[in-house]
């Protein structure tokens, strides 16, 4: 041990022994285990880079009570939306690469902004290195439970005879370009309407102020259970076990069909691999714990977890599938 060499000294040499130790350990790499022995040495703050209430929001407050009560940590979340969630991920890109600032990212602000914004303020590839898969959810076409829209047959029978009028409304990316490949599948026109978050596209369609609303199962699951909105299609490759009585579009007529929105939890890149891979076991077993899982479950999400690498993988392979959908719609924001 290292202390125990300090004992036959003399006290002002062990004082100077102990001067020059601790400018030792300074000088360790920033990726050395005795250097990360102390960590984490603050409160880890996990940035959701959307509003407070929705799902990400709670699949981040899930993962982080379970991983502060396991290892006695402090983490706290902190809800910064704008901008597609490219704020919130670029405050984290720009943070000091030390484990005690994280993202909860997720499809829309990792895999499919970087093609649709042309001056995007970070490279998910290069700024920020994966720590762990957290969760995935289809999205759901919602309606009023008094529309006539009860199939997605329905809507594009209605889109046919009158393109361009029935509304969709959505927030975010994923939502928007998985209604544009929905669209494009039925070969229909229909009138996006984009909100900021989904709580005023789910009070205009409950309002009947719009026609249909797409969003995260996690995001709309609540309101589909309580009546006040009428679940469609979903657009996974599988049907959800949360809403086990709707069909995908994979059923409806449009095999192949699958857009699901990933959620995960990344560092700034040059964070220690020590440090990533001590989050990534903290996280696994957050996602492990009976609770937390069936949590998620029940708000329509799916476990993932897994490896840094299994997540870096996946980031790589959505950041190439998405790039390219985005430059066949020709979608691009300002």
């Amino acid at each position: 041990m290292l202390p125990s060499l300090l004992l036959p000294l003399s006290r002002p040499l062990r004082l100077c022994a102990a001067a020059w130790l601790g400018l030792a350990l300074a000088a360790l790499p920033a990726g050395s285990p005795l250097a990360q022995q102390g960590y984490p040495g603050k409160p880890i703050r996990l940035v959701v880079p959307f509003l407070a209430g929705g799902g990400p929001d709670m699949t981040a407050r899930t993962v982080a009570q379970k991983m502060a009560e396991h290892n006695g940590w402090s983490v706290l979340v902190d809800n910064r939306p704008g901008a597609s969630g490219n704020l919130g991920v670029d405050s984290v890109a720009k943070s000091a690469p030390d484990g005690h600032t994280l993202v909860l990212g997720q499809t829309s602000n990792l895999a499919i902004n970087p093609a649709l914004y042309p001056e995007l303020p970070y490279d998910p590839l290069k700024d920020l290195v994966p720590v762990a898969l957290v969760s995935s959810s289809p999205m759901v076409l919602v309606t009023h439970p008094k529309s006539a829209f009860k199939t997605y047959a329905d809507v594009v029978a209605a889109a046919r005879m009158q393109p361009d009028t029935i509304t969709l409304g959505f927030s975010g990316s994923t939502a928007h370009l998985a209604g544009n490949l929905a669209e494009n599948a039925a070969g229909i026109q229909l009138r996006h309407i984009p909100y900021k978050g989904a709580a005023q596209g789910m009070t205009d369609l409950v309002g009947g102020q719009i026609d249909l609303y797409l969003s995260s199962v996690t995001t709309l699951l609540g309101q589909v259970r309580n009546g006040k909105l009428r679940a469609v299609v979903l657009t996974s490759a599988r049907r959800s076990g949360q809403l086990p009585d709707t069909p995908t579009l994979a059923e409806s007529g449009y095999p192949g069909f699958d857009a699901v929105t990933w959620y995960g939890i990344l560092a700034p890149a040059g964070t220690p691999a020590t440090i990533v891979q001590q989050l990534n076991r903290a996280i696994n077993q957050a996602l492990a714990q009976p609770d937390v899982a069936e949590k998620l479950r029940a708000e329509g999400g799916e476990v993932l977890g897994g490896s840094a690498e299994r997540f870096a993988e996946l980031l790589r392979t959505e950041v190439t599938r998405w790039g390219k959908i985005v430059k066949d719609s020709g979608a691009r924001m300002n």
